[in-house]
């Protein structure tokens, strides 16, 4: 493994800006379309995408695909697929900014949670932390202002689920490679959301079809990307710069859909992303 960390911040920001692409084009299909079909076809590409890596790597599909803990990949694999479900539904509902802003907690989910779960050191000052955070989140859902939309659970319960993904893959981690895993991911979520999606198949018109193949390739790039930027650099180096992405996904939502950042929901993001950056602070700090 190399040690690039300039480089890969670069990548790691490159990554925050497809993905945001591919956040814009999934709530333009949302829109339109079944949720879960749009899904399952970002998942057959992504399958198709895993595949074709696995067997280009020494050892082919047979080293990729073994592992000591099939029940935790499993869990991962159906965990993110329906992560991805309740994140672009939270889109049609709430927009990019609004979700963007309060997924964007997940960092300090992972922080609270790596203590009793991985049995990793958290101190005062990183509880102290997500506390802060914590605060932030309530500033842009404005509990009690009013009648408080449901549809803002959508976003925290994704980042509550991405949260818990991202703490299954540092546990997998400790006995499966990365190729591993990512092969069973893009593998067990294809197969999850083919199981329950493809009895909801609704006609595309073409134009649609062409924003699709913009959503796989979007999607199978930024998580390359993001692979690659762990490659290149510690992931507390370059963990930080993926706050871009909800730059980039704001960005995306005021210009192409027309979407108005409210005050709230700009200082309480304020708040969550400088908690998470000093949590990340405090992890390099004792790593």
């Amino acid at each position: 493994m190399t040690n690039n960390t300039r480089l890969g911040i670069l990548v790691m920001i490159a990554s925050t800006f497809v993905l945001s692409l591919q956040d814009g084009v999934s709530r333009h299909l949302a829109s339109e379309y079944n949720v879960l079909m749009i899904v399952m076809l970002r998942y057959w590409f992504f399958a198709t995408f895993v595949i074709a890596i696995a067997i280009r790597q020494a050892g082919g599909l047979r080293k990729a695909a073994t592992t000591q803990q099939p029940i935790l990949q499993i869990a991962r694999g159906v965990l993110l697929a329906a992560e991805v479900c309740v994140g672009i539904l939270a889109f049609t509902y709430l927009g990019l900014v609004d979700s963007l802003a309060i997924f964007i907690c997940y960092p300090l989910i992972v922080a609270a949670l790596s203590g009793p779960v991985l049995g990793e050191t958290v101190g005062w000052r990183r509880w102290a932390a997500i506390g802060v955070g914590f605060i932030g989140v309530m500033i842009i859902l404005k509990p009690g202002m009013g009648v408080f939309d449901l549809a803002s659970i959508l976003p925290l319960l994704s980042a509550v689920m991405f949260a818990a993904y991202a703490l299954m893959t540092r546990f997998a981690a400790r006995q499966d490679s990365t190729a591993t895993s990512f092969f069973w991911t893009g593998t067990v979520g294809c197969a999850f959301m083919t199981a329950i999606a493809v009895w909801m198949w609704e006609p595309m018109i073409p134009t649609d079809w062409m924003w699709m193949g913009v959503l796989c390739i979007t999607g199978a790039i930024g998580h390359w990307l993001l692979i690659k930027c762990y490659e290149l650099a510690e992931a507390s180096a370059v963990q930080p710069f993926a706050y871009f992405h909800l730059v980039f996904g704001t960005i995306v939502g005021v210009s192409v859909f027309g979407e108005v950042v409210e005050l709230n929901v700009a200082l309480g993001a304020v708040i969550v992303v400088a908690a998470g950056l000093f949590t990340f602070w405090r992890e390099r700090l004792q790593s």
